[in-house]
């Protein structure tokens, strides 16, 4: 890889798996599928619809999650310290209250912080994965250990969160038979199916977002379709899918990409040098560029138990 100018490489740096994934513009499907995912724990999806106006600012809950995920991977050290000290303080302010039993709860609950974590690093690891981005199970484990970095900041304890798959598989293991989709989860569902917009924009919800949506929705895996009722494509047909729509997001320049605000990578990469430039390239080459998603060895799933294999 390149050699990094002077400058603060920040939480991750361009050495990290991190760094070239999250430039990746599959990671706004991973993200909508970490919603649908973080929505089928009860006490975690409790602790938002009674914490924020969901159904109103879905927009600005996922742009605020996005923007945290750029200023913590491309920021400065700085910055990612501040970001993260914001979350805490706004989490430790917050309860919420089961309303069969009358028990408030705070929001920070260390549970409830690792399931948010574990959801979303499964989610921007499955679907990059699955979509054709070249990670080998040795760059999953990597990213997944680097995320401990990222744990610490929102309040966890960086050695109780899972380090590698076969950890992150068994905490999903563990924490499955309480999950749930309950009035909350379906409020989450029904949003992300048929969000509110602009009367002169429905005729894109309905040709593009749903597609969207309906794609993050489709990558889950087969517990979380049978959770919410609903049933999706056939996991070949998902994975073709996915392929495809990473094609054609991926043929978009990335120069054009990064002009969107808050500009996070182009601001590292002015910091840094253009050798700090995001690129799948830059991961160690031979078995991350042959290796189709999921193929670096033969028990390869994506952290979640749902397999895969070379589109076709």
């Amino acid at each position: 890889m390149a050699a990094i100018q002077a400058g603060d490489p920040g939480l991750f740096g361009p050495d990290s798996v991190t760094w070239q994934m999250h430039g990746d513009p599959m990671m706004w499907i991973a993200g909508i599928r970490a919603l649908y995912l973080q929505a089928l724990h009860p006490r975690a999806v409790r602790g938002v619809m009674q914490n924020s106006d969901f159904r109103r600012d879905a927009w600005g809950r996922l742009m605020r999650t996005a923007n945290f995920v750029g200023t913590t991977t491309y920021g400065t050290t700085e910055a990612a310290e501040r970001a993260g000290a914001r979350v805490r303080k706004i989490h430790r302010m917050l309860r919420a209250t089961d309303p069969d039993t009358g028990e408030e709860y705070p929001i920070d609950e260390p549970a409830l912080l690792l399931w948010v974590h574990c959801a979303e690093i499964d989610s921007y690891l499955h679907v990059l994965r699955r979509s054709g981005f070249p990670l080998t199970d040795a760059h999953a484990d990597r990213y997944i250990g680097e995320h401990r970095a990222a744990a610490r900041l929102v309040g966890l304890d960086p050695g109780a969160v899972p380090a590698d798959r076969g950890e992150l598989a068994a905490y999903f293991e563990t924490v499955r038979p309480g999950l749930a989709a309950g009035s909350e989860a379906r409020d989450v569902d029904d949003f992300l199916r048929s969000p509110p917009t602009h009367p002169l924009l429905v005729p894109a919800r309905g040709t593009l977002w749903r597609r969207v949506a309906g794609l993050a929705y489709a990558s889950l895996p087969a517990y979380a379709h049978e959770l919410y009722g609903r049933p999706a494509p056939g996991p070949s047909t998902v994975t073709r899918r996915l392929r495809l729509t990473g094609a054609l997001l991926r043929g978009v320049p990335a120069r054009v990409r990064w002009q969107l605000p808050p500009r996070h990578i182009l601001r590292a990469m002015e910091r840094l040098g253009p050798g700090s430039r995001p690129a799948p390239y830059k991961l160690e080459p031979n078995a991350a560029i042959l290796d189709g998603p999921g193929e670096g060895a033969a028990d390869s799933d994506g952290g979640d138990g749902t397999r895969w294999g070379r589109a076709g």
